[in-house]
């Protein structure tokens, strides 16, 4: 959420950057609430005042025999007019709060400004994509494909079973893609333990409404939130960012303790509500995936150094696996809701001959840390407001699909990256 106080002190700046954003604030609506908001504290101050006047004179009187009727009727007349204006009060501030829960964060300085994905820029390049002297196959086919070979009747990659079972945008894994995709999780985990300093945490797959609003997706991107029918107010996290940033919600950290790194593995549930018709095919977009989740808390002074550093660690790991890939940096008009820059990692796909989007590495600054109450004090005893960082670590179903496509042969065989070899138990080919 947005600092009240700049709302208040710079709407007019406000509204220039979110404007950036292509987002449009009504200046006059909100000046107009803030005046009233105004003219109401000062006078219900004053009724709280004057309230506590007139106890104080009837506790005087009770105490002297003098009757005390008419100023009992004057402190509820008095009393009456205060709980109006409360009220009045009340029901401002939350319209004025839901207003601004709906405002995006205010992007960087260096976000380069657009109105889509078509004027992100690309920063850089690794590894070149291989050049095959036949036709690459997509995932979908070489999913098919193996589980055929294996002299199985059932295919390794299935998604008629899975649309069975559940619906549309769901897969079923089985034999070697099943362990290939485990091997792509431990690897990453133990990557990031191990050599990136992060601390692995397990977290529930269902979080309430206060997580989700504290991380940015609630009130506006509720749609594309699975929601759990019943008495229960439980929603399936569409990332592990969700709980995971939320863990240090409503809480004050020693500033000695900043960072903290956390890794963690979770599936991810996403309705994809608004993205009919896009990257239907295979696993590119499924309502059920799995991803590799870094998130940081940090101090404010090293938020954009850190935000470098998770790029790099995401990069790592499509650097060990041998997997070309671009660093593009979202435009203002392409960027999420709570992110203040972000960074893509785009994979290159061999059967879909064009770059995707593998990990989003994004600095949300106060924008979360706001909405949680996520803090942490100082030496001197000054409290004020973390920054908080995540990115993907990877996506693990658009890694697979990376590996299978880049990794195949002629005749429709996969090659296993050396990186991941140990976690095959020496398998070097799937076939």
């Amino acid at each position: 959420m947005l600092d009240p106080k700049l709302i208040r002190s710079a709407i007019d700046t406000v509204a220039v950057q979110l404007q950036k954003r292509g987002v449009v604030i009504d200046v006059p609506k909100l000046t107009a609430w803030e005046d009233r908001r105004k003219a109401l504290q000062i006078e219900m101050q004053d009724l709280q005042n004057k309230r506590n006047v007139y106890s104080k004179e009837i506790g005087i009187a009770k105490a002297a025999g003098r009757p005390v009727e008419e100023a009992l009727g004057g402190l509820k007349t008095l009393s009456d007019s205060l709980k109006v204006i409360e009220n009045e009060f009340a029901t401002l501030q939350a319209e004025i709060e839901d207003y601004l829960a709906r405002l995006p964060n205010i992007t960087h300085d260096s976000v380069p400004v657009g109105k889509s994905e078509a004027d992100n820029q690309v920063l850089r390049f690794w590894g070149e994509p291989k050049k095959f002297d036949f036709t690459p196959k997509d995932h979908v086919a070489l999913g098919a494909g193996l589980g055929l070979q294996s002299g199985s009747t059932q295919q390794e990659m299935d998604f008629e079973v899975a649309s069975k079972l559940t619906g549309a945008r769901f897969v079923v894994l089985r034999g070697s893609i099943a362990r290939l995709q485990r091997a792509l999780i431990q690897f990453m985990l133990d990557l990031h333990t191990q050599e990136h300093g992060y601390q692995e945490i397990a977290v529930p797959y269902l979080a309430n409404a206060d997580s989700f609003f504290g991380s940015g997706q609630f009130p506006n991107l509720k749609a594309d939130v699975f929601a759990l029918s019943g008495d229960s107010e439980y929603y399936l996290i569409p990332t592990a960012e969700v709980p995971v940033t939320n863990t240090v919600r409503d809480t004050i950290l020693d500033e000695n303790a900043l960072p903290l790194k956390y890794v963690c593995y979770s599936s991810c549930f996403r309705s994809e509500a608004g993205s009919y018709g896009k990257d239907i095919r295979g696993m590119l977009r499924q309502h059920q995936f799995e991803k590799v989740e870094l998130v940081q808390i940090v101090h404010p002074s090293v938020s954009y150094a850190a935000l470098e550093e998770m790029t790099l660690h995401a990069e790592t790991v499509l650097q060990r696996l041998q997997l070309p890939y671009r660093v593009v940096a979202l435009c203002t008009g392409d960027i999420g809701f709570a992110a203040a820059k972000t960074y893509d990692l785009e994979v290159w796909l061999p059967g879909q001959d064009c770059y995707r989007e593998i990990s989003s590495c994004s600095n949300t600054e106060a924008f979360q840390a706001r909405r949680m109450k996520a803090r942490y004090r100082d030496g001197s005893g000054k409290v004020d407001l973390v920054h908080t960082l995540n990115a993907s670590g990877l996506a693990v179903g658009r890694t697979l699909i990376a590996v299978l496509e880049n990794y195949q042969d002629a005749l429709g065989r996969v090659h296993i990256p050396e990186a991941l070899q140990p976690y095959m138990n020496g398998v070097k080919v799937i076939s």
